[in-house]
């Protein structure tokens, strides 16, 4: 089950392509009544029979994306969305099936120059509808499916992971100490003012039992030295 993650969000890419495919192609083909228009036939295709569907894909794609790196709660929530979205597809293809004509009206009144409903009914002689509305709707009901298979086994995918993070910042903090620093007035302030010895190699902090700088050693050395000199 923890596995499952990357089947199902290259499942619902695919379905998202599907229901984008669908979009693209010939939904029905429109035969006019003899001299009602200057061609006989008008093709209708997805984008102006079901213009919707694009956004719907969209939408579909760019949510499995997310499920990669969402959490738990969030998982539940697209796959609610990406059953909303499976619904939102089917009722459309279904709607468009009931009354093609009301759907291809628009590719319809472009070329026979009529625009109401009752008009495009008066001049069209027959409709064929081709496959790909069976495909977009199949398309809606894999979607719908696929959101109820995550909301059942989301449970078992790993969450975002911190490990990785604290990782990634703990090595660019040791890049930071690593790199060299030019030392100057203004680094050397900053250091005081965050309890630092600019002096110390190892940037110990100043007061603390380890504060082995070199201004010490070099006090230590010359109370030695004078010390000696004076001894009789």
């Amino acid at each position: 089950m923890k596995r499952s993650r990357p089947i199902v969000v290259v499942a619902g890419l695919l379905v998202a392509g599907v229901i984008m495919l669908a979009w693209t192609q010939t939904w029905f083909t429109v035969r006019l009544q003899a001299g009602a228009a200057v061609t006989s036939t008008v093709a209708a295709d997805g984008a102006a029979v079901v213009p919707q569907y694009t956004a719907l894909a969209i939408a579909s794609l760019a949510l499995f994306l997310a499920m990669t790196i969402a959490g738990r709660v969030l998982r539940v929530v697209l796959a609610g969305v990406e059953i909303l979205l499976g619904v939102g597809v089917v009722v459309s293809g279904i709607t468009a099936l009931v009354d093609p004509l009301a759907a291809a009206r628009g590719a319809v009144g472009e070329v026979a120059g009529v625009s109401d409903l009752g008009a495009v009914r008066q001049v069209v002689a027959s409709v064929s509808v081709s496959p790909w509305p069976a495909v977009g709707i199949a398309g809606g009901v894999l979607a719908v499916l696929l959101g109820v298979v995550v909301v059942v086994v989301q449970r078992s995918w790993p969450g975002p992971s911190r490990k990785y993070g604290a990782t990634t910042s703990g090595a660019a903090a040791a890049a930071r100490r690593a790199a060299p620093v030019e030392r100057d007035a203004v680094v050397d302030w900053d250091d005081l003012s965050a309890g630092v010895d600019p002096t110390s190699a190892d940037g110990a902090v100043a007061g603390s039992p380890t504060d082995d700088t070199v201004g010490s050693e070099r006090r230590r050395s010359s109370d030695d030295a004078g010390t000696e000199r004076g001894a009789p």
